[in-house]
């Protein structure tokens, strides 16, 4: 079913987690519009990966709506549950791919475990994946015989296989080179224009963020600090997202963020 342009695939409203007596996120709200790549970024612990596990259905907030795909995931049973994360692909940070199984056995477990198509047409399909992301040269090897790069490809191909309209990746150029790194953000870039596919990305890699990012979510003690273009994110002078984008001492950071949160939440708003 082909997306509204104009309606968000994913809102978030007002939405409080918390760990026992810890609020991690804070009346957090944002939306994503099809085919963005949209980045959550922020300063360690400020919630991105709580928020990207409320997203995929992961954690259950306390308060709050989140909606994909305009349904309202908390008022889904398990198995609506289930077919509507059928439409979204997870990029985990380690790959999570099965030691045990080769490359393409990987790819092919979603088709299996989701779909009744034949043996031949499944590998077919992962046959497809693995040359859209460029692997298809390692369809039967192990993930042990891939560098990292590599298998940050194979789990990319096995997050896009059921063919989502969302994939969602959690630190995507985590633990790479450099080179390595700007590679995958340039898959990501191509697989957005080639599959127009909507991506959320949890990084806080500075050379990703610049290269893969129409919009961001700047996050901070569990607040959204700022939700709009990065053109406009790096015109900060001062505050934790002016600290972010320049990378400052951490003790300056320190100092200069408890002198304007405040304001800059204030003017945020």
């Amino acid at each position: 079913m082909a997306q509204n342009p104009t309606l968000p695939i994913i809102e978030i409203a007002d939405v409080c987690v918390a760990y026992g007596e810890h609020k991690v996120l804070d009346n957090v709200s944002m939306s994503v519009l099809p085919r963005e790549i949209r980045v959550i970024l922020g300063p360690s612990g400020c919630g991105k990966t709580t928020l990207l596990k409320t997203m995929v259905g992961l954690l259950t907030p306390a308060s709050g709506s989140v909606r994909l795909f305009g349904r309202e995931i908390m008022d889904l049973d398990s198995r609506e549950t289930l077919e509507l994360l059928k439409r979204a692909g997870i990029l985990f940070q380690n790959g999570a791919l099965l030691g045990s199984l080769t490359v393409a056995e990987n790819v092919a477990l979603p088709l299996e475990m989701h779909t009744s198509l034949s043996p031949a047409l499944i590998n077919e399909i992962v046959d497809l994946k693995l040359s859209q992301v460029g692997l298809l040269h390692a369809a039967r090897k192990l993930p042990e015989e891939l560098s990292g790069g590599m298998r940050k490809r194979a789990a990319l191909a096995r997050a896009l296989v059921l063919d989502p309209p969302l994939l969602f990746c959690d630190e995507p150029s985590a633990g790479l080179d450099p080179v390595t790194a700007a590679g995958l953000d340039e898959l990501l870039l191509s697989l957005r224009e080639k599959l127009s596919i909507t991506i959320v990305v949890v990084t806080h890699e500075l050379a990703s963020i610049k290269k893969i990012a129409d919009n961001i979510v700047f996050l901070y003690r569990g607040k959204v600090l700022y939700e709009g273009p990065l053109t406009s994110a790096e015109r900060f002078t001062a505050g934790p997202v002016f600290d972010f984008f320049m990378r400052k001492d951490s003790t300056q950071a320190a100092a200069a963020a408890a002198d304007v949160s405040l304001f800059s939440l204030e003017q945020t708003a």
